[in-house]
């Protein structure tokens, strides 16, 4: 996206390479019909074939410096790049088989050693190298200060032991991104201090990992992950001991962005079935989208994604210009999960009882969607973020 003649604001048209991005992917994504993803999700399969086109295509270095085989582009391009594969009717299960690929790995491109850096980019770029993000504990939740996961200190190595969950992909992959306590919170100068970002192997014989039976998104595996005595060479650490908190607060926007493309794409696709339905099903002689009872529902939805979009837009924007975006990037994921969560609801509900199923998509659209109002931080959380950082009222947690 462009800068506006006023130098501050911004011109809202895609360039011609965004726009080939959009067309060029949504032409890739569309090769995979409703019937693959519904047969993935029942089967709780990994959409391995759809994750190797993608990787064909180059797709997955999109914001990998190009000097890792990457294509060095923003977050602008991949939240297109991931509205679209959502929006081709794949939704979270194909968003989520290459969402960590596409930005997940941020930490190590920015405070990575040269080391790890070239030992792994190159990989995410070809689609070799599946790598999880392992933050959340049970103990823990949104409060990341109180992870127990440890990392101990033992020559060149760490020694990790701990509890992780909700970890996506984590039986696909072969490393895991891995925040641990290398202080405990107790002993350190503030309760984010002490905490110490690794790039760890999966090894089986110290890693247990157990799938979670789910609403949704099924094709991609949550899972519960148990870590004895895990030994971590001191050369997979990303960055300085200590700061892995600081290292992550650098994908915090981005990631919100990315889920709100995602909340798009899903509400896009949603819509548009909703619309196909109502011209095509006839009720007492007519079309049921003559009935305004179902007309205004979905035309409102459109009006909601639209303006989510420009949110959205406005918020990549300034991520790719390096201005503070933190308030826009929130407000971004809030709109954008609710107006996707809202357009699939419709459109089940314009489908009636064969919304509910599985032979029309809207069922499972409507199952991911909801998702989107609580990954990966619920809609309240955003709203205690806008509260006391942008309204500046008392802070509540």
């Amino acid at each position: 996206m462009r800068s506006g003649r006023g130098g501050g604001d911004v011109d809202f048209a895609l360039t011609e390479d965004q726009e080939l991005i959009r067309a060029a992917v949504a032409g890739l994504a569309r090769k995979f019909d409703d019937a693959y993803w519904m047969d993935k999700d029942l089967s709780h399969t990994f959409p391995t074939e759809f994750y190797d086109a993608i990787a064909r295509g180059g797709w997955l270095g999109i914001t990998v410096p190009e000097r890792y085989g990457g294509h060095g582009l923003g977050i602008t391009e991949a939240t297109i790049l991931l509205e679209e594969v959502a929006r081709a009717g794949g939704g979270m299960n194909a968003a989520s088989a290459i969402h960590l690929s596409i930005f997940g790995m941020q930490p190590v491109v920015v405070h990575g050693s040269e080391q790890l850096k070239a030992r792994t980019l190159p990989r995410i770029a070809t689609g070799d190298l599946h790598v999880c993000f392992g933050v959340t504990e049970p103990g823990a939740g949104l409060d990341t200060s109180r992870i127990t996961t440890s990392a101990r200190r033992e020559g060149d190595h760490y020694v990790v032991d701990g509890r992780k969950v909700w970890i996506s992909k984590a039986g696909e992959s072969e490393k895991i991104l891995l925040l641990t306590r290398t202080t405990p919170r107790d002993e350190a100068a503030r309760p984010t201090d002490g905490m110490t970002l690794l790039l760890a192997d999966l090894d089986p014989s110290h890693v247990d990992i157990r799938p979670i039976p789910k609403m949704g998104r099924n094709a991609v595996a949550s899972n519960e992950v148990f870590i004895d005595g895990l030994r971590v060479p001191v050369t997979d650490r990303v960055g300085e001991e200590g700061e892995g908190f600081r290292y992550l607060l650098d994908g915090l926007n981005p990631e919100r962005m990315l889920i709100a493309a995602e909340a798009l794409g899903i509400g896009r696709v949603a819509l548009e079935r909703a619309v196909r339905y109502g011209n095509e099903r006839e009720v007492f002689g007519r079309p049921i989208g003559m009935n305004q009872g179902l007309q205004f529902p979905l035309a409102d939805s459109l009006a909601r994604l639209d303006a989510a979009e420009l949110v959205l837009r406005r918020a990549t924007w300034l991520y790719d210009n390096g201005k503070p975006c933190g308030r826009e990037a929130n407000t971004a994921k809030y709109l954008c999960a609710d107006a996707g969560f809202t357009a699939a609801d419709r459109a089940l509900q314009t489908h009636g009882g064969m919304g509910y199923a599985e032979e029309y998509a809207v069922a499972r659209y409507f199952r991911e969607a909801r998702l989107m109002k609580i990954a990966p931080v619920s809609q309240e959380m955003v709203l205690n973020y806008l509260g006391s950082h942008v309204l500046g009222l008392p802070r509540s947690y």
